[in-house]
């Protein structure tokens, strides 16, 4: 099934004319938001630099004069780049608006996976290196030394039990693993990342060159270490609680949109202060029976109004489905807005927003809340089923008060055939290129499943479209 929003004669004529400062303004937003990844990206850069640099200045080419030492120097190297790059993944971890304005959670959080593995081998190296280095100091062979160090130095045996839970950190963060792992369990595991950086604290006060008095060292590892747990504590645990308690969210209703599929609308005291947008999304908790101890991140499916916040959510599991059975007048806490899957991320003056399934919901809001001209936007919405296709009506009145040629694909995809389209609009040769001839001039936004997500990607990539256009909310974690 297809459908296109009427277009009127006037609103065409409108869409020819499109104004430059608005072209400015965009250009001018995004240009602004550049610089900001280059300035963080850099600091990044630098802290590494200043790592090496005050290692150095602090007697440490001494480890590489004597053929015995060099193995410990590489150990300890290891080592301090390893805590660096561990501090700045918890940094990226904590939500930080100017990183989240910049970035976005889903590319922060990416870099933080990144980073796990590298983390891991660089720990690893450390301690393998270190026992390698002090036996042949002391005349011991690496697993000797190592029994001693646990035996001898009680700072020491916690280190390794902080590198253990590193270990376990970073295998829960696979994605095969991932995968299979439910929500809380992986947010449970993910806790003692912070429990390992505490341990590994105390053997890195009396062994370790990282906090010796006198040093210039010291003093940076200190505001390393202050400044991302601080991070953590502010923007993850103090600013949400803060925020629950003057928003004072509550459910007003509750409506089933389709089976399975429920609209929870929620209200509260001064929502405008969030300054939420719509596509952004929040880390939900309900405080009812079964529920409080579950938080889950849910797009706003309705851009902001004001007095209410909006969100649409499909029974996928436990968390979900208990969301059919909430209650009017149920208090609400939450974390965020998060996310630049927003109308702030534009680059150009066009617009294709792509969802499938509960993917459409928060392709809605975003195109509630967008700034666009008569003939800028086109969206296709993609569904197994006219049941599937979520929040239909509602998005098609805004495309008819947008004037957006609004494009719905129903069916089951082809069987053998690698694509996002259904079996009729693929037998019809249909393509990105078609279904919104202005693709290579517009941002895209896509929203839906990851596999599927990643498939409307790459059409966009075959047809030339660059990174900075292509935006993606992927439904994992």
């Amino acid at each position: 099934m297809t459908s296109t929003a009427p277009l009127s004669a006037a609103a065409a004529s409108r869409g020819k004319n499109v104004p430059t400062a608005r072209e400015k303004q965009i250009k001018k937003r995004y240009t602004a938001r550049l610089r900001r990844g280059d300035l963080l990206e850099t600091i990044v850069y630098f802290s590494v630099a200043i790592v090496l640099a005050l290692f150095l200045a602090d007697g440490g080419a001494s480890y590489f004069l004597n053929i015995k030492d060099v193995t410990t120097g590489i150990g300890i190297v290891t080592g301090l780049v390893g805590s660096d790059l561990m501090l700045i993944m918890l940094i990226l971890a904590a939500r930080i608006p100017v990183i989240d304005r910049t970035f976005g959670h889903d590319k922060a959080l990416a870099v933080h996976r990144k980073l796990g593995k590298p983390v891991l081998y660089l720990i690893l190296a450390h301690m393998f290196l270190l026992m390698i280095g002090y036996g042949i100091a002391q005349g011991l062979n690496p697993i000797a030394e190592a029994i001693d160090m646990i035996v001898n130095q009680q700072d020491m045996s916690i280190a390794f039990i902080a590198t253990g839970l590193l270990i376990a950190v970073v295998v829960t963060s696979l994605v095969i693993v991932r995968r299979k792992l439910s929500y809380e369990f992986w947010y449970i595991v993910h806790l003692l990342s912070y429990g390992a950086i505490l341990l590994a604290l105390p053997h890195q006060f009396t062994q370790g060159m990282m906090f010796a008095e006198g040093t210039w060292a010291r003093w940076y590892w200190m505001a390393l270490y202050v400044g991302a747990l601080a991070s953590i504590t502010i923007f993850r645990v103090i600013i949400p609680v803060a925020s629950s308690l003057r928003h004072d969210l509550r459910v007003s209703s509750v409506d089933i949109e389709a089976p399975g599929v429920v609209s929870v609308t929620m209200t509260g005291r001064d929502i405008n202060a969030l300054r939420a947008q719509g596509g952004q999304f929040f880390t939900w908790r309900f405080w009812a029976p079964n529920m409080w101890w579950d938080a889950h991140p849910y797009s706003l499916s309705a851009h902001p109004d004001g007095r209410s916040l909006r969100i649409t959510v499909r029974d996928l599991g436990k968390g979900s489905a208990r969301l059919l059975s909430l209650k009017p007048g149920t208090r609400v806490s939450f974390e965020g807005p998060y996310g630049i899957f927003t109308d702030a991320s534009r680059t150009t003056k066009k617009a294709v927003f792509v969802g499938a399934g509960i993917g459409i919901t928060p392709i809605r809001a975003i195109l509630e809340s967008s700034d666009l001209d008569p003939l800028e936007a086109t969206v296709i919405l993609r569904g197994s089923d006219a049941q599937d296709v979520y929040l239909w009506q509602e998005t098609y009145d805004l495309c008819v008060e947008k004037s957006a040629s609004l494009r719905v694909l129903v069916g089951h995809r082809p069987k053998g055939v690698n694509t996002w389209l259904s079996a009729e609009a693929y037998s019809k040769g249909e393509s990105l290129l078609t279904l919104a001839p202005q693709i290579k001039n517009s941002d895209l936004y896509i929203c839906g499943p990851t596999p599927w997500t990643d498939l409307v990607v790459r059409d966009a990539k075959r047809l030339g479209l660059q990174d900075h256009q292509i935006h993606a909310e992927r439904f994992d974690f």
